[in-house]
């Protein structure tokens, strides 16, 4: 099967940044109002807010907040990969909503990247990586990124720790270097 045969990308009327920022928000607070307007899991004292939207390669990238949800939402300037059965835009346009679509490798930055594959018809087919599904916890949205932030701050510091502490990565003296052309007495 061809990546595009089913696959929608977002409108062209989405291509402006503020564009697809208001329909991302007007999609997800039809979400709460709509099929998660009765679900007991939803914090209320969170908004629903976007931030950090940035391109990356081929794809607009953000943030995206829900009192049921933190989540970061890739939406490709082309179909990407091909999609699983039951999930062309035709078989999904009156399909009821759903979370966590199936789990879909593909390639980012040159790294294999993992999410969930999710389509609204009026954002077209976007994959959804979740980064926190229990939001009970949160006393508001600052809260939330402030967690997401120290989750980032912790991640660089083990990650610098650890090239530091990488055998291949450590220097290797002068003297180290040159002995092997020094002549032996």
């Amino acid at each position: 099967m061809n990546p595009d045969q089913g696959w929608e990308v977002c409108s062209p009327d989405l291509a402006d940044a503020s564009a697809l920022t208001a329909e991302v928000l007007a999609v997800h607070e039809a979400i709460l109002n709509g099929p998660l307007a009765a679900d007991p899991m939803l914090n209320r004292a969170l908004s629903i807010e976007q931030r950090a939207l940035r391109r990356i390669d081929d794809w607009r990238v953000l943030l995206l907040l829900t009192p049921w949800m933190l989540v970061r939402l890739l939406f490709p300037d082309r179909p990407p990969i091909e999609l699983p059965p039951g999930w062309t835009a035709n078989e999904r346009a009156r399909a009821p909503y759903q979370i966590l679509g199936p789990s879909l490798r593909f390639e980012l930055l040159g790294q294999v990247q993992q999410a969930h594959l999710s389509y609204q018809p009026r954002l077209g087919h976007f994959l959804l990586q979740p980064i926190c599904l229990d939001m009970e916890g949160y006393r508001d949205a600052d809260a939330v990124f402030e967690a997401w932030n120290q989750v980032i701050r912790t991640r660089d510091e083990n990650m610098e720790k650890a090239r530091r502490d990488c055998p291949m990565q450590k220097e290797i003296s002068r003297r180290e270097l040159f002995r092997c052309l020094k002549p032996s007495t």
